[in-house]
């Protein structure tokens, strides 16, 4: 035995079992053919040393006795906390929480990752992803790069978020936006309203595709007018402007940060919501934002995705292949925000009314 406190390495195991080290690894990873021209003995001898020894603590030996760590990762592209970004992200981190203690499994939060570019890379040099039975990505936008390569490596993971194809079918659980997204859109409409706007990127993130997805089906359905505002490094006040130019009553926020600050440039402006124009958020604020205003919105189930998100690891870690792939619905939230079309436009340029 390795004295004082050395750790134990395979080289130790073949010496106590009297096989060779290339034998200890055969059965340790269990390489294909060779592996298998192993004799029962042989292994049942090598696997005695490993449990005799205390090697079965390494998370590898742990396989090699038919056990798994019982460790879950969670790698997150984006800081979750204590960030900007915790308001978002808490929810899904204790629906994760929640379900890792009912299934029995510790997590491990990996943060060792290097950033470059502004944003965290699971693949580098000092990768542990493998001490983790398995892994949940957060994060608005995954590297499909990255997506691809664990598609292609065939380790368990789930994406918290919808995601394309990488390769093959990424395992995810989302959350219904193009639905719920429609629904609003339906609303507005059936409060009179025949001329909505779009605000935020719409593309990029599969969360941006969906609702705007859910947005152009919806208004192609119902045979309102539209327009697309872009909200990225705009002036609050610019956009304002433009939709009252553009003579649109409401106004569909991807981010619910963006409309907080929209009503405040409407206010500014003379502009009433819901009074003159109706404002209503597809989504929770990804960033905090003070305000004492209940928006029209619909609430992503964040704590349930974390929940599911673990559940179905646990199924692609057990080979099921039904259940990988789940969108859920989002809760319709009535709000202060969505009101009747007004019977008149306020004047675009000064914000009085007609």
């Amino acid at each position: 035995m390795p004295g004082g406190g050395a750790r134990l390495t395979q080289r130790d195991i073949a010496r106590l079992a009297g096989v060779s080290q290339a034998t200890v690894s055969l059965v340790l990873n269990r390489r294909g053919d060779g592996s298998a021209r192993i004799p029962q003995e042989t292994r049942e001898r090598v696997l005695e040393v490993i449990r005799a020894t205390g090697y079965v603590a390494d998370p590898a030996a742990q396989k090699l006795v038919g056990r798994r760590n019982q460790l879950l990762g969670v790698f997150t592209y984006e800081p979750v906390f204590p960030t900007l970004q915790a308001d978002f992200y808490t929810p899904f981190l204790l629906g994760i929480e929640g379900a890792a203690e009912r299934f029995g499994y510790d997590l491990l939060l990996f943060t060792s990752a290097p950033v470059t570019d502004g944003r965290r890379r699971i693949f580098h040099e000092n990768n542990r992803l493998r001490l983790a039975d398995g892994c949940i990505l957060l994060g608005r936008t995954l590297d499909r790069d990255e997506l691809g390569r664990l598609v292609a490596s065939g380790y368990p993971f789930v994406a918290v978020g919808r995601r394309d194809d990488a390769g093959g079918p990424v395992p995810y659980v989302g959350a219904d936006y193009a639905a719920a997204t429609a629904a609003l859109v339906r609303q507005a409409v059936a409060l009179g309203h025949r001329r909505l706007a779009f605000i935020g990127p719409g593309c990029g993130a599969e969360s941006s595709d969906d609702r705007w997805a859910g947005f152009r089906i919806a208004v192609e359905e119902t045979g309102v007018g539209w327009i697309h505002e872009p909200a990225q490094d705009r002036d609050p006040g610019e956009i304002v402007d433009g939709l009252l130019r553009e003579g649109a009553t409401a106004a569909l926020v991807e981010d619910q940060a963006d409309a907080v600050v929209l009503e405040r440039a409407a206010r500014d402006r003379g502009v009433a919501v819901p009074g003159d124009l109706s404002l209503i958020a597809l989504g929770n604020p990804t960033r905090p934002v003070a305000t004492d205003i209940a928006f029209t919105c619909f609430r992503i189930p964040r704590e349930e995705m974390g929940r599911q998100a673990v559940e179905i690891l646990t199924l692609v870690m057990g080979g099921e292949e039904q259940g990988r792939q789940r969108l859920l619905p989002c809760e319709l939230a009535e709000g202060q925000t969505l009101g009747p079309v007004p019977d008149r436009m306020p004047d675009k340029r000064k914000g009085r009314r007609n």
